[in-house]
C-alpha cells in the first residue's frame, strides 16, 4: 500500500494498492463520465490489460477509505531514470471529491522519493483542460516536449507533498 496521508473532500484516506485477486474486478469496472472518453478508455480494464501484456506499466488500485474508486499506473524510463504517471481513471460515481488529486499527489510523492528517481513526468492531451489545470495545480510544468501528440509535464519536486 502507498499512503502519503492525502484524503478526499469527505476525509476518507486515499491510498494506492497493488491490483490483486481481491480488487481487480472493481478496478476493471471503473468507468469515467461519458464526456471524458476522448482522453481515457470506457473502462479501466483496458489499462489492466496494458499492464499485464507489456512490461512497461504497473497498475494500482485507487481506494478512498475501503472502497476501490479507480485506477492509476506508473512506469520507469530506463534511458533517463524518470518515472511516469499514466492511466488515471476515477470512476464517475466518485469524481468531484478530490480522489484523483489525492491519487496523483500520493503517487508523485512516492515516485519522487525513490532513490533512483531523476524526475516525475506525465502527459495529457492539449485539449484536456481539466487535466492541465489539475496537473499544473499539483506542481507539474510543461517541458515543451510533446509525446504522441500530448503535452509532457514534469513535477517541480518541492510540490510533491
Amino acid at each position: 500500500m502507498i499512503d502519503h496521508g492525502h484524503t478526499d473532500s469527505t476525509g476518507r484516506p486515499v491510498t494506492l494498492h497493488a491490483v490483486d485477486a481481491d480488487n481487480w474486478r472493481a478496478v476493471a469496472d471503473s468507468a469515467p463520465h461519458d464526456d471524458q472518453r476522448a482522453w481515457v478508455p470506457a473502462l479501466a480494464a483496458r489499462y489492466l490489460l496494458l499492464s499485464s501484456r507489456e512490461d512497461t506499466w504497473t497498475s494500482l488500485a485507487v481506494r478512498a477509505g475501503d472502497e476501490v474508486t479507480g485506477h492509476i499506473m506508473w512506469a520507469r524510463d530506463e534511458e533517463d531514470g524518470s518515472y511516469w504517471i499514466g492511466g488515471m481513471l476515477i470512476d464517475a460515481a466518485h469524481q468531484g471529491t478530490g480522489i484523483g488529486r489525492a491519487a496523483v499527489r500520493t503517487l508523485a510523492a512516492w515516485l519522487a522519493a525513490r532513490e533512483d528517481s531523476t524526475a516525475v513526468r506525465l502527459s495529457y492531451a492539449p485539449a484536456n483542460v481539466p487535466a492541465a489545470h489539475l496537473y499544473t495545480s499539483l506542481g507539474f510544468r510543461p517541458t515543451g516536449v510533446e509525446e504522441d501528440g500530448e503535452v509532457v509535464a514534469e513535477l517541480v519536486t518541492s510540490s510533491a507533498r
